[in-house]
């Protein structure tokens, strides 16, 4: 197990806070198959302190996710503040802290990676976030703005300073956004620093590479992001593989099922309507590496109603059912995506 303060959590693996994807639907999917901790998507401080409904509806939470981390960026150390106690009123059981976002228009403002630059402004709004919540408090780096690793160094050592209590650290510069190598050096070298929890991110693409990169940089727990987005079922063979388990094979039919049950949720989060438009993009997730894709990711483009979308499901199910004879469906020549 693993103590982020006074949350027991198992020493897994956790999901990674994703912008646009880690909602309400998809984390519950995550936490289903196995996944000990999900994060929300990344939430503006000054949004919701400005009582935005629609940042608001981006903590909607439910009791079988929990417990629930939910992340915000932001730079200004009082708005901060106060976003983390909303949070906290408003369901989240851990708030998180983005010090890791790469993209343009956050980095623009300050926030982010780019606040790496600056411990001094690091250090006052982890002061002041941590003055005004009970719950525990955790923090998302990168390696920094170069490859030595000493940005994460010193971001971690303050944030131990300042009452932290873990750290996830994705070990790519900001430079490289998601491009070229993860450095898991970095995540070995933070972990050697502080003496709170420290959860590895980057280069998990399989249940393989979770063991590897425990044993590797003795991290506390491996953080799966984009891997796992249309295939949740590696949250349930990491899992078991980190216990010292046989890690299940996967399937078809975990895939398509789980498929099934973010179409569910996501229509009973969203409406049909609004959910329709989003699944036809996002069930294509679901059939990536599976064989004869081609006209399922194509008819997804057309989707209005849920009965389609569990038509087509069903159909595809068949067509590649029929392709390699029933006796194969749990085959592992199925999924090239293990």
């Amino acid at each position: 197990m693993m103590n982020i303060d006074s949350i027991q959590i198992e020493k897994g693996a956790v999901l990674a806070p994703m912008a646009g994807i880690t909602n309400l639907p998809h984390r519950l999917l995550a936490k289903a198959a196995g996944a000990s901790l999900v994060y929300s998507e990344m939430i503006s401080a000054n949004g919701l302190v400005r009582n935005s409904q629609k940042t608001i509806r981006l903590l909607e939470s439910h009791p079988d996710e929990k417990p629930l981390s939910a992340q915000m960026f932001g730079t200004d150390p009082l708005v901060m503040a106060e976003a983390a106690a909303m949070m906290e009123a408003l369901g989240a059981d851990i708030v998180d802290i983005n010090f890791g976002c790469a993209v343009k228009k956050i980095v623009k403002t300050g926030a982010g990676v780019a606040l790496m630059k600056h411990p001094d402004q690091t250090e006052k709004i982890l002061k002041s976030v941590r003055e005004a919540i009970r719950v525990p408090l955790t923090i998302k780096i990168r390696s920094g703005w170069d490859f030595t690793g000493n940005q994460a160094l010193e971001i971690a050592r303050i944030a131990e300073f300042c009452g932290v209590n873990a750290i996830a650290v994705h070990p790519r510069t900001a430079s490289q956004a998601f491009r070229g190598k993860a450095d898991w050096t970095v995540i070995s070298k933070v972990k050697q620093s502080v003496s709170i929890p420290v959860i590895g991110n980057g280069d998990i693409n399989s249940w393989q590479d979770a063991v590897r990169m425990t044993h590797e940089t003795e991290c506390d727990a491996v953080m799966i992001g984009r891997a796992a987005i249309g295939n949740p079922f590696l949250f349930t063979q990491a899992s078991a593989a980190l216990k010292g388990e046989n890690p299940p094979e996967n399937n078809l039919l975990n895939r398509l099922g789980q498929a099934r049950e973010y179409l569910r949720r996501s229509v009973e989060f969203l409406g049909e309507k609004t959910a329709m438009y989003i699944m036809r993009s996002r069930l294509g997730w679901f059939v990536k590496g599976l064989p004869h894709n081609g006209h399922f990711r194509e008819s997804i483009k057309h989707l209005n109603t849920e009965s389609d979308a569990l038509a087509l499901i069903d159909s595809y199910q068949k067509d590649v059912e029929q392709f390699f004879g029933e006796k194969n469906v749990t085959s592992e020549l199925l999924i090239s995506s293990n």
